[in-house]
């Protein structure tokens, strides 16, 4: 896991560009600077704006990761999707924030 950690980041970083630059395209300024939008659900996915920091965060990685290896970054929503319960999530970025 240590091993793909650089990778996650620069994957991740990656995403997030193409990311931007659609969310831009298509949402101007809805997205603070320092922040990136993301996708979160199993089904319905709901849009949750998090601070780009999170990124960094070991927890949020292992998110990241276990997303990537179940399911790859290509969605049809056309932005970052994490396949996960939406509470799962908003408990995640709840003790990330806490922190």
């Amino acid at each position: 896991m240590g091993i793909r950690l650089p990778f996650m980041m620069l994957h991740a970083k990656q995403i997030l560009k193409s990311t931007s630059q659609n969310v831009h395209s298509r949402n101007k300024c809805n997205v603070p600077k320092g922040h990136v939008a993301v996708y979160v659900g199993e089904f319905q996915k709901k849009r949750f704006v998090v601070p780009i920091s999170y990124l960094n965060h070991p927890s949020f990685l292992k998110l990241l990761n276990h997303t990537e290896e179940e399911f790859g970054f290509n969605h049809s929503m056309g932005a970052l999707t994490i396949l996960c319960k939406e509470d799962a999530f908003i408990t995640l970025t709840s003790q990330l924030s806490a922190s």
